[in-house]
């Protein structure tokens, strides 16, 4: 038999005023019937708390339900709170202590930290430190088969909570909060973490607490904020909800995903991925978008088969398919432009594109007819890599990193799409979180997988996907089951979130004419020389 669901009010800072809050609670159990508990987050008591708390320590009132606080966000409470380790302040009142977890009867588990974060050592009494944080963490993930707590409760907000969610209003989840809590929140996976203190009501969509195609499922998190109670705006201060322990639950039921699902904002706090075997993938335009060519005075070639390295062996590549039709990219074709082709190796070449989201957006292109990363052969995804590591230590030089995507739909040969961003306009997380809220806005679901994994190991040949990977190894994937909008990559890079310049976002509104476009090929075939690996057997 399923366990009941248990009944639960949270509440914003009291700042003192428990007529008010007491009052409402009688209200809505009135109302709505009687609830279980009452968690309160934020300032519990105020500067002027000590005529209406006379009442309730001396047991002249009591309060309406079983009653749990947190302590001191400040010098000025501190007496409110006579032991650290938590206690009983008055009847149906309770301190539950500096930190730790409460573990009612039902088998419902509350994690709560309080206090703020520490902004000097040793910590202040109305504090916590990472000290404090570390101990908890160390309490509970040290259990058998731990799975996340019920619930967190904690003052602060946690740093960086509105990444990847609808807004928070007014308040800037990138500089409000503790970023402790949020270390905390990652590692604990509460269903439920409270907070206060911002006078704002922000009741987050929930997020993901596992590494989609990298841990099994697991259950979502919600981050409500409430308001202080009584506001004069009439913020959310009060929020009522019923939930069966974790302990208690269908494991099935449990890990069901809602339909507004986001991903868990803290991820660049939960960088243990398992490591696998190193990938590569990218993402696309249209097959008519670029077009790209050799220039056969380009120097020295790489030799296409052993004899002039000595080896006596030399290794047979596999021939690739052949196209269906002409191709603009497959390099003996007549429909290659030759003169933006900067660069020719054994398997592949690079060539800028027409049209490019700038003068060096350039594409690492199979010399052969490939459609996808997939579908090419060890020889040539091995060239792909190396020419990866080239461009990257080619931008970096002119203080820049890149994001490469590819898009395998409505398209026939592959195309790594490489642009270049300046490093002091952006941080990869940036670019990924540009990447993620587009994506979402579109109803697309991009998902991050493991930085050392093969894009083989999540697509099949054959299989229409859309791909992004930043210079530091970190991805992000789409499977396409229906339309995608064919110029998303550019779009994203184009936005103002990046590149500021959306005009660039349509290729054809940024072709040149043919004597430009050769002449930016020169200039980027001179700068890259030294980085050229194609040049130096």
């Amino acid at each position: 038999m399923a366990a009941a669901p248990l009944r639960v009010l949270a509440c914003g800072d009291v700042e003192g005023r428990l007529e008010a809050i007491f009052g409402r609670v009688r209200a809505i159990q009135a109302k709505s019937g009687r609830f279980d508990m009452l968690l309160c987050v934020g300032n519990f008591f105020g500067s002027t708390s000590e005529a209406e708390w006379a009442d309730y320590r001396t047991g002249a009132k009591k309060a309406p339900i079983p009653t749990y606080v947190l302590g001191a966000n400040n010098q000025d409470t501190l007496s409110y709170f006579p032991d650290v380790s938590g206690c009983e302040l008055a009847e149906n009142i309770t301190y539950l202590g500096r930190r730790g977890v409460y573990s009612g009867c039902s088998g419902l588990q509350i994690a709560y930290l309080s206090g703020t974060e520490a902004q000097e050592q040793p910590a202040p009494a109305h504090s916590f430190s990472a000290k404090d944080v570390a101990e908890l963490k160390t309490s509970l993930l040290s259990t058998p088969n731990f799975r996340g707590v019920d619930i967190l409760l904690t003052s602060p907000w946690p740093r960086d909570v509105g990444t990847f969610a609808n807004s928070a209003g007014e308040i800037d989840t990138k500089k409000c909060g503790s970023k402790l809590v949020s270390d905390l929140a990652a590692s604990l996976k509460p269903r439920y973490h409270f907070a206060a203190l911002e006078k704002a009501y922000y009741e987050r969509l929930p997020y993901r607490n596992h590494m989609v195609l990298q841990e099994t499922p697991q259950h979502v998190t919600r981050f409500i904020a409430l308001a202080d109670v009584g506001n004069a705006s009439k913020k959310k201060y009060l929020y009522a909800f019923s939930i069966v322990p974790l302990s208690s639950m269908d494991p099935t039921e449990l890990v069901k995903q809602p339909q507004d699902v986001t991903e868990n904002p803290y991820r660049k706090l939960r960088k243990e991925a398992p490591k696998s075997k190193a990938p590569l993938c990218a993402e696309e335009e249209p097959a008519c978008q670029f077009f790209f060519d050799l220039n056969k005075h380009q120097g020295k070639k790489r030799p296409s088969d052993g004899k002039e390295r000595g080896d006596s062996q030399p290794k047979q590549a596999k021939k690739p398919p052949q196209p269906t039709g002409p191709c603009w990219f497959c390099l003996a074709s007549p429909e290659v432009e030759k003169h933006l082709v900067v660069s020719i190796g054994t398997h592949c070449y690079l060539a800028l594109a027409k049209g490019g989201l700038s003068p060096d957006h350039v594409l690492i292109l199979p010399i052969g007819h490939y459609q996808s990363v997939v579908d090419l052969s060890s020889e040539v995804l091995e060239e792909v890599t190396k020419y990866k590591a080239a461009l990257k230590e080619f931008f970096r030089s002119k203080g820049k990193r890149y994001v490469l995507f590819e898009r395998n739909y409505r398209s026939q040969h592959l195309q790594l799409q490489v642009v270049p961003v300046p490093l002091d306009l952006c941080t990869s997380e940036d670019i990924k979180e540009a990447f993620i809220a587009q994506a979402q806005e579109q109803q697309i679901e991009l998902l991050e997988i493991p930085e050392h994994s093969d894009i083989a190991q999540v697509a099949q040949p054959g299989t229409p996907y859309f791909y992004v990977e930043l210079d530091t190894g970190e991805k992000l994937f789409h499977r396409i089951r229906g339309r995608f909008p064919l110029q998303f990559g550019r779009e994203v890079l184009a936005s103002e979130a990046l590149l500021a310049q959306p005009q660039r976002a349509d290729w054809r509104q940024c072709a040149a004419q043919r004597p430009e476009e050769a002449a930016q090929a020169r200039a980027f075939r001179r700068e890259f020389e030294p980085f050229d690996f194609s040049l130096r057997d």
